[in-house]
C-alpha cells in the first residue's frame, strides 16, 4: 500500500485509562512539558481548576486579573522560548484575555490560551457569561478551537502547542464547554501530529543564498536589519558568526534587541522612530540591505516609499505573508532564518568567500556614533535616562528588563545595553500599557536565578497594579522601577511637539502638582502606600544623591520591590522621526 508522501510517518498513539475531561486537559498539558499555568477561575472553568489543584506536575499561578495572567504567560514565553499558558473562564474572563492574545499575535509570542465555555446546549443562546470566543479571536490567533467532542482533546492540545511554537510563533486558543470538562472517556494520546509538507517551515535554497553573497561582494555600504525572528529562531550565534565573517554592521528593531550584542563594534543598536541616529542614517544610506526576521513596521520605516531608497533589499522571513506587504523588496526569500544563516556561514566557508573591505563604511558609522550617541542633559532632578543608566551599572547589564509602554520603554532600550536575546521584553507591536509588571512576573517564574526588573511609567504600571498581590503571595521576586512623571509622557511629548502643548487629558497626577518633583505632598497616587498595602516593600526616591543607593536596596531585597523614582515631565525621547516622515526629518535635539 502506498503512503502519502506529503505526510510524515506518525508513531502509534497511546491509549490511556478512562478519565474526566478536565483531568484529560491537565494530563495533556503535562505531556507537552507545561510546568506552569497562569489561570484565573470562574464558573465555566472551575472543573479545570479542580484538576489543576490535584496536579503535582503543573504549578498554577493565580493572577489578580486575566489580562495580567495573559501578559505573565507572554513574559514567561518571551524570556524562555517555551510556550506560555494562560487560562480563564467564559464571557468576561475570556474577553479579559483578548489584549494579551492580540499582543502575542503582534509580537509572535508562542501562547496557548485555554478558556471555559458554557455547556454545549447553551452555546449561541445568550447564556450567562457566554461569548463567541472562538469567533472573536479569529483575527488575532494562529488557530482557534472550540472543543465539541471530549475525544478530540488530546489531538487539539497537541496541535495547539505545535502551532504555537512552529514557524512564526503565535497564540492559539482552546475553548472548552463545561459539560465536556465533566464528561468521561478513554483517551487516545497521539505521539505526534501529522504535518503536511505544505505546513513545514520553508528552507532557503543555496542558490537563493548565493545571490546574497554575490550582492555583498559588490556592496560598499551594506547593513543587516534584524528583527524578532532571530530571537524566535534561536539564531543569534549564527548571526554573530555571519557578521564577524562579513563585517557588515547590524541595526536591530526593538523586537530584535539583544539578538546581537550591543557592545559589539558592528552593533548599531536599534533604529526607527526613536532609535539611534547612526542606525537610521546607516540604513538610509545602505546600498545593500539584508532583512532577517523583521516585517518593515511603520515605526521602523516611517514613509515606507522613501525607506532605504538606495538599497537593493533582501528579505528573509519564515512568514511568506510578510513579503512585499509593507515594502516591495528585490529578493524575498521564504525560510527559517536560522537555516538561512547557518547555510550562509557554510557557503562562506566552502566557497572561501571573502567580503570586500568595508572599513571605510564602518569608519564612517563609527564617526556618527561619536557625534550622535544616545545622550541627555544633566539636571538638578533625577532624569529618567540617568535612572536607567544607573540601573544598568548596578546590575552590570545582566538583568532581564521588561517594560510598560511609553517614554520609559524607549529610554530603557536606549540606555540599558543588551548583550543577549530574551533579555528585553516589551509590548512592541500592539503597544499595550500595563504589560510591564505582569510580564516581569512571568519572566521571573521562567528564570528564577536571574534578576528581573520592570522599568515602567506611572500610567502604564497603574493599569495592572493588582499583580503586586500575585508577586507577593506567590513569592515571585520581580522588581519594578517606576519613572514617575505624573503624566502620560509619550502623548504629552507629542502634544508639546505637534499640538502647542495643549494637554488633552494626559495629566495623571493631582492637577495642583503638575508633575513638580518639589511638591512631594501632591504626588498622586502614593505608589509606596499601594505597594505596602499589598505587603510589598517599596521606596520613593526624589534626590539624585539617593538614587544609586535606592537601586542597590531594590536589587538586594529578597522579594518583590517597587521603587518609585520621581522624574520631571518635561523630558522628551530623542531622537525622533515624526510618524510618516523620513530620516531626513529626524529631530535630534
Amino acid at each position: 500500500m502506498k503512503t502519502n508522501p506529503s505526510i510524515a510517518s506518525v508513531p502509534k498513539p497511546e491509549i490511556g485509562p478512562e478519565m474526566k475531561g478536565a483531568d484529560l486537559v491537565i494530563e495533556c498539558l503535562a505531556r507537552e512539558g507545561v510546568d506552569v499555568v497562569f489561570a484565573y477561575p470562574g464558573g465555566a472553568s472551575m472543573e479545570l481548576h479542580q484538576s489543576l489543584a490535584k496536579s503535582d506536575k503543573i504549578r498554577t499561578i493565580l493572577p489578580r486579573h486575566e489580562q495580567g495572567g495573559g501578559f505573565a504567560a507572554e513574559g514567561y514565553a518571551r524570556s524562555s522560548g517555551k510556550v506560555g499558558v494562560c487560562m480563564a473562564t467564559s464571557g468576561p474572563g475570556a474577553t479579559n484575555l483578548m489584549t494579551a492574545i492580540a499582543d502575542a499575535y503582534m509580537d509572535s509570542t508562542p501562547l496557548v490560551a485555554i478558556t471555559g465555555q458554557v455547556k454545549r446546549a447553551f452555546i449561541g443562546k445568550g447564556a450567562f457569561q457566554e461569548t463567541d470566543f472562538f469567533g472573536m479571536t479569529l483575527p488575532v490567533v494562529k488557530h482557534s478551537s472550540l472543543v465539541m467532542d471530549i475525544k478530540d482533546i488530546p489531538t487539539i492540545i497537541k496541535e495547539a502547542f505545535m502551532l504555537a511554537r512552529s514557524g512564526r510563533p503565535g497564540p492559539v486558543i482552546i475553548d472548552i464547554p463545561k459539560d465536556i470538562q465533566q464528561e468521561f472517556c478513554q483517551p487516545v494520546f497521539p505521539q505526534e501530529i501529522p504535518v503536511h509538507v505544505s505546513q513545514q517551515p520553508k528552507m532557503a535554497s543555496d542558490e537563493s543564498l548565493k545571490i546574497i553573497l554575490d550582492l555583498i561582494s559588490k556592496a560598499k555600504q551594506p547593513v543587516l536589519y534584524i528583527g524578532g525572528g532571530i530571537v524566535s529562531a534561536e539564531a543569534s550565534p549564527d548571526l554573530k558568526a555571519f557578521v564577524e565573517s562579513t563585517q557588515i554592521p547590524v541595526a536591530s528593531t526593538l523586537m530584535g534587541v539583544g539578538a546581537f550584542p550591543e557592545s559589539h563594534p558592528l552593533s548599531l543598536k536599534w533604529f526607527g522612530m526613536h532609535g539611534s541616529v547612526y542606525g537610521n542614517w546607516a540604513v538610509h544610506q545602505a546600498d545593500v540591505l539584508i532583512v532577517l526576521g523583521a516585517r518593515f513596521d511603520d515605526r521602523i520605516t516611517g514613509d515606507v516609499k522613501k525607506f532605504a531608497p538606495k538599497a537593493t533589499i533582501i528579505h528573509i522571513d519564515v512568514d511568506a505573508s510578510e513579503h512585499n506587504k509593507n515594502k516591495i523588496v528585490d529578493h524575498p526569500i521564504v525560510s527559517d532564518v536560522k537555516h538561512a544563516l547557518s547555510r550562509l556561514n557554510k557557503l562562506i566557508k566552502d566557497l572561501k568567500f571573502k567580503a570586500p573591505d568595508f572599513t571605510p563604511w564602518n569608519s564612517k558609522i563609527a564617526e556618527w556614533k561619536k557625534e550622535h550617541p544616545f545622550s541627555f542633559d544633566e539636571s538638578k532632578h533625577i532624569i529618567p535616562q540617568a535612572a536607567i543608566q544607573a540601573l544598568y551599572e548596578v546590575t552590570k547589564g545582566e538583568a532581564i528588563i521588561t517594560t510598560g509602554v511609553g517614554q520609559h520603554q524607549m529610554w530603557a532600550a536606549q540606555f540599558y545595553n543588551f548583550e543577549n536575546p530574551r533579555s528585553f521584553i516589551s509590548s512592541l507591536g500592539l503597544g499595550s500599557m500595563g504589560y510591564g509588571y505582569p510580564s516581569a512576573i512571568g519572566a521571573k517564574v521562567a528564570n528564577p536565578d536571574k534578576e528581573v526588573i520592570d522599568i515602567d511609567g506611572d500610567g502604564s504600571f497603574l493599569m495592572n497594579v493588582q499583580e503586586l498581590a500575585t508577586a507577593k503571595v506567590e513569592k515571585i521576586n520581580a522588581k519594578a522601577m517606576i519613572l514617575n512623571n505624573q503624566h502620560l509622557g509619550m502623548v504629552a511629548q507629542w502634544e508639546d511637539r505637534f499640538y502647542d502643548s495643549l494637554r488633552g487629558h494626559t495629566l495623571l497626577g493631582d492637577p495642583t502638582n503638575i508633575g513638580s518633583p518639589e511638591n512631594i505632598e501632591a504626588l498622586y497616587p502614593d505608589f509606596v502606600a499601594i505597594a505596602n498595602g499589598f505587603g510589598v516593600k517599596a521606596r520613593r526616591v526624589i534626590k539624585k544623591e539617593d538614587l544609586r543607593e535606592a537601586i542597590e536596596e531594590m536589587i538586594a531585597h529578597d522579594g518583590p520591590y517597587l521603587l518609585d523614582v520621581i522624574v520631571p515631565y518635561t523630558e522628551h525621547v530623542m531622537p525622533m522621526i515624526p510618524a510618516g516622515k523620513t530620516v531626513n526629518e529626524m529631530i535630534i535635539k
